[in-house]
Order: C-alpha cells, then structure tokens, then sequence
C-alpha cells in the first residue's frame, strides 16, 4: 500500500495550478498538523496492519514548512503505519525553497530519499508568465544542492506546449536540465484547468500557445532527446533511469490501493475511493468528526475495468490482455479488433508479448485512444 500526504501550503498560486493550496500562517499550520494526526491514527486502524511501500509527501509545497514541522508529519506516519524497509520516500520542493545544501541534507537524515524539483521552464519570461517565484539560475543550484547533499533521486518538472515557448527553447530546457544529473525527468503538456488564471488568460485572447503541431513536435522530439540520453520513457509523461523510475506512481498506474492524507487527499482501498475536503478548516472540523460523513464511490464493475485500461494504457509497458481477461471473461483483443487495427495502421498501437501498448506517437494523443476502449 502506497501512502500519499498532502501539504496544502504555497507561498503563492501558480497561474496554471488548479491543485489545493493555501497561503501558509502559522494557526493554520497548527490546525492541519492536529488533524493530520488524528486523521493517520484513524485510517491506520482501517486498514488493518497494511504495510507502506512508498510515501509522497506532496502539495503544494512542503518545503515552506520548517524542517521541525515536516519532521513532525514524517513522525505521524511512522508512528501510524507499518513500513516497508527501504522505501521510496519522496518530498515535493520549489527551488526557491532550497537556499542551501543544509536543508536538503537534512531532509535525507529524516528518511526523505527522493526529491521532486518543480523547475517548469527555464525562460524567465516563461516563468514570470507561469506566475513562478524562482529564476532558471536558482533552478539549476537548487537541483546541484540536492545531489550535493546526497539525494541522488532527483526528479525534475517541466512543462511543454507553454505560451511563447518555441521548439529550440524547449529542447535547449531539457538539454540544460540534463547536464545538471536528474535520474528522473517529468514531461507534462500545459492543461489548461478550468477555474486557473492561465485558462481566463487564453479565453479572453490575452496569451496564445502554440499551435497544435508545434506541441506535437515538443513532444516527440522531447522525448527522442532524453532516450539518446539514456533517460527512458516509462509512462506518457514520465521519463528516468534505469532503476529510477518513480515506484510510488508506479503504484497508482497499477491500480495499488493507497491513501491519501491531508486537505483533498483521495484514498482507495477494499474497493472504496474517497477525497478529503479541500479548504484546511472543513478538514479540520472533519477531524473533529472522526473523518465520518465521507462520500465513498465503489470501484467495481465497469468503473474498475476501464480504470485498469486507462491507467495500463498511460504506460510504457501497456494493457496486460490476460489480465483483462480475467476481469472481464472477454477476449480484449476480440472484442476491438477493428479498432486496434485501425490504430495500428496508423503507428498508435502495437502488440507486444501479450500486451497492448501504445507507440510515441499514441501516447501524443493517449486521451483520445483511451477514451475509444473505455465503455
């Protein structure tokens, strides 16, 4: 079981991010870490002895707390829930936040082994378009600082498809990037969220990306790049090392169950999904509550098979056809064969050892695949 913390604290909304954030005060501080507690307590005993495989601690951005406040939430897991030995351990952090190989060494004695460097761009225009707070030069020593002080997991973000982003910028990003030694890069695509500043911005004509075959090439040429650079793809948007890739996503794609603490966490387990509220106070009078009143959805029937699609689909390694058999008693490949003919035809998916994968260029356009097998 994978075990997912959310710190909802950011100094500032970032103009794209549609994820739960609060400005960071200190009384608020104190109302989230009693109920991350009492929450931690209560889901322990749910899920009967289960042992942790993996924690993400994510936001957010955890790294604004101090290093005595994330110690405190590493205390509350591990004094809740068994661990695995040896587990993937991954915190979230902004450059900004990373002044000094102190803190990330600090981090590491705390048991943190994986760091997620949200770096999103290189191009200080970009980024001030992005609404971020560090500058490429701090990007680049705060990803030094961490492998300097002995975390050597270092993932980096970026962002492609980004306004005013050409073809040789975004290529130069990830040359730039790679120079500097992450064993894991995610790639994602600008999706504008509905409600974000940047999705009012291109409504209202105000900003422009780029046009559709330019994001495609980012793209494909993206990823060609970080291959010749022995960083494979494992996942649509997610490329690593061999033995780095990310074991706790990993989890997710697979369909582990997992839980999720903190403000709009979402947990899945014995067949039940269900999210935490978003704002630190509803989550805190739930706490109150005993996390009672929760709505639970069943994951079954239908929903579980075209999750196990849709996730299967996502990865490099594809849709195992004997495992949808045994969840469905039909022959996948039977059952679409025009489509997947269809699709092969046009290089967007292939058959390998019992699998369905798609190829690079299936994964340029995965929803609208997905979206075909879905029922």
């Amino acid at each position: 079981m994978h075990l997912y913390i959310h710190v909802p604290f950011c100094r500032r909304k970032c103009h794209y991010c549609a994820f739960s954030s609060q400005a960071h005060t200190s009384e608020l501080e104190k109302s989230y870490l009693e109920a991350l507690d009492i929450e931690a307590g209560i889901r322990a005993k749910q899920i009967r002895g289960k042992r942790i495989s993996s924690i993400y601690l994510g936001g957010g951005t955890p790294t604004l707390l101090t290093l005595s406040s994330l110690a405190r939430i590493i205390d509350i897991a591990a004094s809740s829930f068994s661990m695995d030995s040896g587990i993937e351990f991954t915190i979230e952090a902004n450059p900004e936040t990373i002044p000094d190989k102190n803190f990330p060494a600090d981090l590491k004695k705390l048991g943190i082994n994986r760091l997620s460097l949200g770096v999103q761009s290189l191009d200080d225009g970009i980024l001030t378009r992005l609404g971020r707070s560090h500058t490429p030069s701090q990007a680049l020593r705060a990803a030094d600082i961490v492998l300097e002080a002995g975390i050597d997991n270092l993932s980096i973000d970026l962002i492609w498809g980004l306004p005013g982003q050409t073809l040789k910028r975004w290529l130069q990003d990830l040359k730039t990037v790679i120079s500097h030694g992450p064993q894991h890069v995610s790639c994602y695509g600008l999706t504008l969220e509905p409600g974000t500043f940047f999705a009012r911005l291109v409504e209202e004509k105000e900003i422009e990306l780029p046009d559709e075959n330019l994001q495609a090439r980012m793209y494909l040429c993206g990823s060609e790049y970080l291959e010749s650079k022995g960083i494979l793809q494992y996942e649509v948007s997610n490329f690593a090392k061999k033995d780095y890739l990310c074991s706790h996503n990993i989890g997710y794609w697979e369909g582990n169950e997992f839980l999720g603490l903190g403000p709009s966490a979402v947990s899945s387990f014995n067949g039940l999904r269900w999210m935490n509220p978003s704002n630190i106070e509803d989550y805190a009078g739930l706490a109150n509550k005993g996390f009672k009143g929760l709505c639970l959805e069943n994951i079954n029937g239908s929903k579980l098979i075209n999750e196990k699609i849709m996730l299967a689909l996502r990865t490099s390694r594809g849709l195992r056809l004997g495992e949808y058999s045994q969840l469905t008693g039909q022959n996948f490949f039977l059952t679409f064969n025009s489509l997947i003919s269809v699709l092969q035809k046009n290089n967007l998916v292939r058959l390998d050892d019992g699998h369905l994968c798609l190829t690079r260029k299936g994964m340029l356009v995965s929803n609208s695949i997905i979206e075909r097998f879905i029922s």
